[in-house]
């Protein structure tokens, strides 16, 4: 009884290997039923009883990488989290590694730019919570001056706007320090530096009390919730 579904699993494993092949090598257009049946060495019939058409092999051939992507990332992060790296150093490292994983997969890429397939892709989401680790890190060390959420919504928007700019530009023409210059200026915008203001300085604070405000256990959690609003209104206003 189990042979059954394990060749099953393995029929959808390779398929979806080789289609992420063709997808990365050729784009979405060489992608079709017949062309990954041949690859992959089955039927065209069992692509469509396994994915259902092209556009559910896509959607699992992109869940697929992007998975294994985010799973190395959050490796990279729990390393970082253990071995105590600087939190702006790791920060750094993950801009880098998406920028240069967008731009090396450029179909894949498109796929997920696509918001609802973002909103309703578990790796897509997990990506996000692997963002949010590592800001949340940089929260807890005092150095953010904008809540969490808001930081990690401007790193996604550079990130964002950075690979599409980048694979508009031909190869030849791309500017080599635009990844750099758009994570400079986000940068400006959601940390403060030691010399800044009074004012920059304690939301800055108020930031890091609120990154482990959940982990204090004296309290009572109606009185962690409180101490939360109390601290999202300082970061908040005006």
């Amino acid at each position: 009884m189990t042979e059954v579904p394990s060749r099953r699993a393995d029929m959808r494993a390779r398929i979806i290997d080789v289609a992420a092949r063709l997808l990365q090598e050729q784009g979405p257009a060489a992608v079709t039923t017949r062309g990954v049946a041949e690859a992959a060495g089955v039927q065209a019939p069992a692509i469509y009883r396994l994915f259902g058409d092209k556009d559910g092999l896509l959607e699992a051939v992109a869940e697929h990488v992007m998975a294994t992507y985010v799973s190395a990332k959050a490796a990279i992060v729990r390393a970082a989290s253990a071995d105590e790296i600087d939190p702006l150093s790791d920060l750094h490292s993950g801009w880098r590694m998406q920028i240069d994983f967008g731009v090396a997969n450029p179909a894949l890429f498109r796929l997920f730019s696509d918001p609802d397939r973002v909103r309703h892709s578990p790796a897509a989401q997990s990506g996000r919570r692997v963002l949010e680790s590592r800001v949340h890190r940089v929260a807890e060390s005092g150095r953010l001056r904008v809540s969490e959420r808001r930081a990690v919504e401007l790193i996604q928007a550079a990130g964002i706007g950075t690979i599409q700019t980048l694979l508009a530009t031909p190869t030849e023409h791309r500017d080599t320090e635009l990844a750099e210059s758009m994570y400079e200026a986000v940068l400006r915008q959601i940390l403060v530096d030691p010399p800044d203001s009074t004012i920059n300085r304690s939301i800055a604070t108020a930031v890091a009390f609120r990154a482990i405000a959940p982990r204090l256990e004296t309290l009572t959690e109606a009185e962690r919730q409180l101490l939360t609003e109390w601290l999202d209104r300082v970061i908040t206003s005006p």
